[in-house]
């Protein structure tokens, strides 16, 4: 359990990855990347988690390794959020990498992304077909050791996405192997139809599969159920992160209007739980990057 006062980490993931602006409050360009960044910073959230998104609506804004993408996004983003961390997506299908890692050269974000583990990525609708093609989200043991030797390289800490019981049991072995450092930041993926539920009752199960020394957050994908798995974390010593990649709705079901309203009820969350909100150079001190 959290000691009152034990300081939180927040983190606001700024945008979808294939959500219609047209229809959702998410953030595409460089100028509206930086305003939501800033809104999310004001009301308490140190880390930004960034996917890229191709900045031409006649392309449908579908997501973007362009590094010159990337690095006019974050470099407006450190603008308007002085002291912020900066954490990247590198979440790719297939073997090549070479689009994540150019962005991850391209910004030296302080943090990146690590997806620690395959997953069947699916979805079913209530009709019993599909919502999309039965997705292979591959992460082979190779792929993974070649995204780890890319941010060793560049000094990015690595966060190891976990979408199941078994990628968050695998985090161990790697880091036993000598492939992660201790530290090791794990971020448990909940809500996703085809991996781990968001449940608040899973959370004591998954921390018991983690090391002693493992700093650990929730990335929890949903509508309001997502928060009573929020309160559980913040109670059980664990960092916070929401924004309108993972659910558009506060606590009690009202639609969110962007990422602001959302760091805002998180925030309240981590002060119910007796935690207090770090700052970002708390943020920096806590997570161990320069």
């Amino acid at each position: 359990m959290a000691a009152a006062g034990d300081e939180v980490v927040v983190t606001c993931a700024l945008t979808g990855v294939l959500t219609n602006p047209a229809q959702h409050p998410v953030p595409v360009t460089p100028a509206e990347m930086a305003a939501e960044a800033r809104r999310a910073f004001d009301a308490g959230a140190t880390v930004m988690h960034c996917h890229f998104r191709d900045q031409r609506p006649d392309m449908g804004f579908l997501p973007s390794w362009d590094p010159d993408v990337a690095g006019a996004i974050c470099d407006a983003i450190r603008a308007a959020c002085p002291g912020v961390v900066l954490n990247l997506s590198t979440g790719v299908v297939g073997d090549d990498i070479s689009g994540p890692v150019a962005c991850l050269e391209r910004v030296r974000p302080e943090m990146a992304a690590l997806n620690a583990g395959s997953l069947n990525y699916l979805k079913l609708r209530g009709n019993g077909q599909w919502a999309w093609p039965p997705m292979l989200f591959d992460n082979e043991v190779g792929k993974i050791e070649r995204f780890v030797l890319a941010m060793d390289r560049l000094g990015v800490l690595p966060e190891c996405e976990c979408f199941d019981t078994g990628i968050v049991r695998s985090v161990a072995m790697f880091q036993a192997k000598g492939l992660l450092k201790s530290p090791v930041h794990v971020s448990l993926v909940m809500g996703v139809a085809s991996g781990m539920p968001a449940k608040a009752a899973w959370l004591p199960l998954l921390v018991d599969e983690m090391g002693p020394e493992t700093a650990w957050q929730a990335i929890v994908i949903g509508r309001e159920e997502v928060w009573d798995v929020h309160r559980r974390t913040a109670e059980l010593g664990g960092h916070l992160r929401t924004g309108v990649e993972d659910t558009f709705y506060l606590p009690g079901g009202a639609k969110t209007a962007g990422n602001g309203p959302l760091i805002e009820a998180l925030v309240r969350v981590a002060q119910e739980a007796g935690r207090t909100v770090a700052s970002p150079e708390a943020a920096r001190r806590i997570l161990g990057v320069a």
